[in-house]
């Protein structure tokens, strides 16, 4: 066990590095580490190689830490989440945040019908055709906000009116695909309309009981007057509530990232920020140093040499609905709300990235059953090359992306660990 966490953390050190001396987000090494180490690259070599570093016995283990990591992280982005982002943006806001969701999710449903006999039935659960539809069209309209957040940082473009009205979709965007992959997991986990609609039950009174019991206590709890309770008591309670909260909706039978979530999103940050900021720093460096065990364990369901002709067609009609629905949506929509040419072309390869949140809900839907190995190794690849063309396609969009100002480079020199991996905008990134 120790010796395979000092394996992962030490490929996802170098391969982190490597991404940044290529341009890139750390966290796009970190999922290549991922996959090399999985049987598409270390599965290649004699000697079974991937079970001697990864035993059975260990990734049990290594489950746990990746679940871990994996809520710690959904915390962090529910904490960082900025809900004005998704008032008062007017019109083009609001058109290329739709167009960008609905033509990738008609795409991906279609794609999912289209290539349905290709699927290995032996590997998925869900029965029919809707659930797996509904997933792969939630999972092509994801944009990866915290992922863009960090680009559109690095590129000192948080000013400029593409870099705003990027985040601004992104936020609202992801809002309406997570709604979505809610209501896919509720299907694929209920046997009838009884159970699905105790489950939708449960999900909203989870919701109003967070922001209206749980909110409320957190505010009075963590008030400027009760500052001698410490950060101790803060990290207690967060860890317990975020905890808790992940429990809970796997209980009620969606999946422990929507608890997780929630629970960021509801927290008094305001409060938080002015008695115990150090608090969520410190969860959010936990999740970074267990994120790479969740890369590990997604890259041992990744075999690229298990593709075959079929898979590698597949793989690239993939690519090209991915890029296409999300360039065209949000590109055409830009451009019939007014914007230039090279600004509606910047929007769309922005809102094109997938990142990290790709490979949470993929994760989610081999978990639940609505996807084959070949489709899942398919769609990371995806996530992975969306993100990899993010930044040289901008900077042929959108050259002055490409020219940091002196005080955008100092503070991306100066930015922690965290936003390099673009786990979370810095303060700079969310001026």
């Amino acid at each position: 066990m120790l010796g395979a966490l000092a394996l992962i953390l030490a490929a996802a050190y170098v391969f982190a590095w490597l991404a940044r001396r290529v341009r890139q987000p750390i966290v796009v090494g970190e999922i290549v580490a991922g996959i090399a180490l999985g049987p598409s690259v270390l599965g290649l070599f004699p000697g079974d190689l991937v079970d001697l570093a990864f035993p059975a016995d260990v990734r049990p283990c290594l489950q746990v830490l990746a679940q871990l990591g994996l809520v710690l992280f959904m915390f962090g982005v529910g904490y960082h989440f900025d809900s004005s982002r998704l008032k008062g943006h007017g019109r083009q806001v609001m058109a290329v945040s739709l167009s960008s969701v609905a033509l990738p999710f008609a795409l991906g449903a279609g794609l999912a019908c289209a290539t349905a006999p290709w699927f290995d039935r032996s590997a998925m659960t869900a029965d029919g055709l809707l659930v797996p539809a509904l997933f792969l069209g939630a999972a092509m309209s994801i944009t990866a906000f915290p992922v863009l957040a960090r680009i559109i940082g690095e590129r000192g473009l948080q000013q400029d009116r593409i870099g705003a009205m990027a985040l601004a979709c992104a936020a609202i965007q992801d809002f309406l695909a997570w709604t979505v992959l809610a209501v896919v997991v509720a299907l694929a986990n209920s046997t009838g309309a009884g159970p699905l609609l105790r489950m939708a039950v449960a999900s909203v009174a989870l919701l109003i009981g967070l922001h209206y019991v749980v909110r409320p206590a957190l505010t009075w709890l963590f008030a400027p007057e009760r500052r001698r309770a410490g950060s101790a008591l803060t990290q207690a309670v967060l860890v317990v509530g975020l905890l808790l909260s992940a429990w809970t909706t796997e209980a009620i039978g969606l999946h422990a990232v929507f608890g997780a979530f929630a629970f960021g999103a509801i927290v008094p940050r305001a409060r938080i920020d002015a008695t115990a900021p150090q608090v969520p720093e410190r969860l959010e460096q936990i999740s970074l140093f267990l994120l790479p065990v969740f890369f590990i364990v997604t890259g041992l369901s990744v075999n690229l040499g298990g593709l075959g002709g079929p898979g590698l067609l597949l793989l690239l009609a993939v690519l090209l609905v991915a890029c296409f629905g999300k360039f065209v949506g949000a590109a055409s929509a830009a451009r019939l709300t007014g914007a230039t040419q090279r600004e509606a072309a910047a929007l769309g390869v922005l809102l094109n990235a997938r990142g990290l949140t790709e490979l949470v809900i993929l994760n989610v839907g081999l978990a639940l059953g609505v996807l084959d190995s070949r489709m899942f190794t398919a769609m990371v690849v995806m996530a992975v090359v969306t993100t990899i063309m993010t930044g040289p396609l901008l900077d042929r969009f959108h050259p002055t992306a490409g020219t940091l100002s002196v005080h955008n480079v100092e503070a991306t020199r100066t930015r922690t660990a965290k936003t390099d991996r673009g786990l979370v905008p810095s303060q700079d990134d969310t001026t």
